[in-house]
C-alpha cells in the first residue's frame, strides 16, 4: 500500500506463525524527491525504476518516532528519503503503537510473556518478509538502534537464509551483553529482583501516564534545558548536542512502554557477559530449551555485513562492552567511534547528520 507524499501511516503485519501471533506495526514512509535537495539520488536511478527499502528499528522503549523527531535536515527517516529510499519504521511489539494481538488482551498476564528475544526471532523476520513481500525487492537494509540493534542480532543468527537478504545491517549503539553500563537504568538492575517485581509487576511497564504526559510536555517546552540535562543524565553524551526545542517532542513520545518480562531480560543481560535467551532458571531451562542453561546468540556466525557506529560517553552501549562485541562481528565492514556521543546522539544529535547519516548513505550507495 503506497501513501501520499510526507504522509505517514501504521500498517498492521500478520504473521500466523508468531508465537504470540501479535500484530507487529510499521510506519510506512513514502516521499517524493524534493528538487531543492543536492545530495543522495531520486528512485529514477536505482535499477529497475525501484527505490531500495531501509528499515529502521528504534530502541529500548522508544517507538518509531525517534527516526523523525527533529527537523528533516536532522531526522534519519527523513534524510534517507530525501536521498530516495523506501523507508519503513517499526515498533517493538507492547510500545504505544503495538497493543493489539489476535487473540489476547494487554490486560492478560499471557499478552505481555515476551522480550527483545521474540521481537528478534518472530518481529523482525515478519517486518522484513511483510516489506520485501509488499515492494517485491529481495532484499533490504536494516538500521538498529539499541535494542534494534539487539533484535537485530537475534534475527539474523537465527535465521541464516533471511541474513543473506540483508544488503547491511547498520548497528548504531549496539547493545548485547552489558555489565558495564552505567545508565542510571541499568543501575536499578542491582536491585532485588522481589522489588523490581514489586515495582513493575507482570505486564506492561514503564508506558506513559496518560494524564501527565500533557504536563510533563510543557515543563519540558519551558525547562527545555533541564530536561535535556536529564535525558544526557540517562544516556550520557553533552546537552550541547541536543537540539533543546525538540525536547518536548522527545518526551512526548517517550517512554512508549515495553513489557516487564523484557526489562528482567534486560536485567540479566546487565549481569553477565553471554549474549543469550531469558534465564528461567535450569529446571525450566530445561523445559523450555532442552538444556540447563539459556541458548547463546552466536554473533560470530552471522555474514550479514555490518556497519557500527559507537560512542564514548554511551551509559548503555558502554566502550568496554563495545570492544568485547566487535571482535566478534565477522564481517564487519565499518567502525565509527565518536567520544564525545552519549546513546541518544545517533538518532537526535545535533551533529549526527554530518557526522553519520551521510556516511550510512554512503555505504549504502557502495553495497547497492
Amino acid at each position: 500500500m503506497l501513501v501520499k507524499s510526507s504522509d505517514i501511516m501504521d500498517t498492521p503485519v500478520r504473521n500466523m506463525k508468531l508465537q504470540q501471533k501479535m500484530d507487529t506495526f510499521l510506519l510506512f514512509t513514502e516521499f517524493c524527491w524534493r528538487n531543492d535537495r543536492n545530495r543522495g539520488v531520486t528512485a529514477t536511478e536505482h535499477k529497475e525504476g525501484q527505490r531500495p527499502a531501509v528499515f529502521l528499528q528504534h530502541a529500548f522503549l522508544g517507538d518509531a518516532t525517534h527516526w523523525i523527531s527533529n527537523l528533516p535536515n536532522n531526522s534519519l527517516g527523513f534524510i534517507l528519503a530525501d536521498a530516495g529510499y523506501d523507508v519503513w519504521l517499526g515498533n517493538s511489539r507492547g510500545n504505544t503503537w503495538s497493543l493489539k494481538h489476535k487473540t489476547l488482551k494487554p490486560c492478560q498476564k499471557e499478552f505481555w510473556q515476551f522480550s527483545f528475544n521474540e521481537m528478534g526471532k518472530y518481529d523482525i523476520p515478519a517486518e522484513l518478509n511483510f516489506i520485501m513481500n509488499k515492494t517485491g525487492q529481495k532484499d533490504v537494509y536494516y538500521i538498529g538502534h539499541s535494542e534494534g540493534s539487539t533484535a537485530g542480532f537475534i534475527a539474523f543468527y537465527t535465521y541464516p537464509e533471511l541474513a543473506k537478504r540483508v544488503k547491511v545491517f547498520f548497528a548504531l549503539g549496539p547493545v548485547t551483553a552489558c555489565p558495564h553500563a552505567t545508565s542510571p537504568l541499568i543501575k536499578l538492575s542491582n536491585l532485588p529482583g522481589p522489588l523490581l517485581r514489586l515495582v513493575f509487576g507482570c505486564k506492561g511497564a514503564a508506558h506513559q501516564i496518560e494524564f501527565l504526559k500533557g504536563p510533563v510536555t510543557q515543563l519540558c517546552t519551558t525547562l527545555d534545558k533541564f530536561c535535556a540535562h536529564v535525558l544526557c543524565y540517562i544516556a550520557g553524551g553533552s546537552v550541547k548536542n541536543i537540539n533543546t526545542s525538540r525536547v518536548d517532542m522527545y518526551v512526548g513520545h517517550s517512554p512508549a512502554g515495553t513489557s516487564a518480562h523484557n526489562i528482567f531480560h534486560w536485567r540479566q543481560l546487565a549481569h553477565t557477559d553471554r549474549f543469550q535467551a531469558y534465564d528461567y532458571g535450569s529446571k525450566e531451562n530445561m523445559k523450555k530449551y532442552n538444556q540447563t542453561t539459556p541458548p547463546e546468540y552466536k554473533i560470530e556466525e552471522i555474514k550479514t555485513p555490518i556497519a557500527v557506529w559507537s560512542g564514548g560517553q554511551d551509559t548503555f552501549a558502554d566502550p568496554t562492552d563495545m570492544a568485547r562485541l566487535l571482535p566478534r562481528i565477522t564481517n564487519l565492514i565499518y567502525h565509527e567511534h565518536f567520544p564525545a556521543w552519549g546513546h541518544l546522539d545517533f538518532i537526535w544529535g545535533l551533529d549526527a547528520t554530518e557526522k553519520m547519516y551521510l556516511k550510512i548513505i554512503e555505504l549504502l550507495r557502495k553495497y547497492f
